[in-house]
């Protein structure tokens, strides 16, 4: 499968900026399960950029624009190709062990609530059957809501809500597996989701979840289990600001306000 994603996103700052300093985690990598066809970056003023990998084996690039700013606009745009079995990862750049991943963070802890429900949700069993519990319940007791923009809300906020976000739900399905003692991490990338249920896309969330003898596989509680063979992944982190799309400072006074616009198009099935 062929799949085409735009990433556009433009800040706009009421007041112009001296400088802007941004890094980007926007770039997908090859693995066994995807392989990057094409893949570019395109800024609209003049700016440096810096490839590297962040410290979870992410592929990065570090923005430096200088100002005066009043607006920056970025656009990523590429083709990847997904193999027919997506659900176990595998190729993928770890630097890190997957014990790592049982550290939880001030986006992805459980609080007391959170905490009962994973328990009551996994039950007992072997653990891929006590996550496919906690991924199916999650998946039932949210009305999902799909925002625009890369904002998620802390795991422990978010469940106290009725509705969540794609990626809300995937932050709060790594707080209930760390709680059973698993390691599991939170993962961005794209879908088509969102174009199937004629909604415009957003930058898509799930979760990788390590088990014994079975390496990671990937969850996706919006659909309550696996994840289909569209999604393309390209960055994963202890929770969702560590593999958000942007993230970064400016120097200069007033607001900023973030608009994104996401296309994501099959474009064919490799035979």
């Amino acid at each position: 499968m062929r799949i085409e994603v735009e990433h556009h996103s433009r800040y706009r700052f009421t007041e112009p900026q001296a400088r802007v300093v941004q890094l980007l985690r926007m770039f997908p990598d090859d693995t066994d399960n995807q392989t990057v066809v094409a893949w570019r970056i395109d800024v609209d003023c003049d700016a440096r950029l810096r490839e590297s990998r962040d410290g979870y084996g992410n592929l990065t690039r570090m923005l430096y624009a200088e100002g005066p700013l009043e607006t920056i606009g970025i656009t990523i745009s590429g083709e990847v190709l997904l193999s027919d079995n997506p659900r176990r990862l595998e190729g993928a750049d770890e630097p890190l062990p997957p014990a790592f991943y049982l550290r939880t963070t001030p986006l992805s802890a459980a609080d007391a609530a959170m905490t009962a429900f994973a328990q009551e949700a996994a039950g007992s069993g072997d653990d891929q059957v006590r996550t496919a519990r906690i991924v199916e319940a999650l998946h039932g007791r949210f009305t999902i809501e799909r925002r625009r923009g890369d904002g998620v809300l802390p795991a422990a906020e978010a469940f106290a809500g009725e509705r969540a976000s794609p990626r809300d739900l995937a932050q709060m399905l790594v707080a209930c597996v760390r709680v059973i003692g698993l390691p599991a991490r939170y993962v961005s990338g794209y879908s088509l989701g969102g174009c199937a249920r004629r909604e415009r896309p957003a930058p898509h969330g799930w979760a990788e979840v390590y088990l014994d003898g079975q390496g990671w596989q990937m969850l996706d509680p919006t659909v309550g289990g696996a994840p289909g063979l569209d999604y393309v992944r390209v960055a994963a982190a202890l929770d969702s600001a560590g593999a958000a799309p942007i993230s970064g400072t400016r120097i200069g006074h007033g607001d900023e306000e973030l608009d994104v616009d996401v296309a994501v198009g099959l474009l064919g099935r490799e035979r």
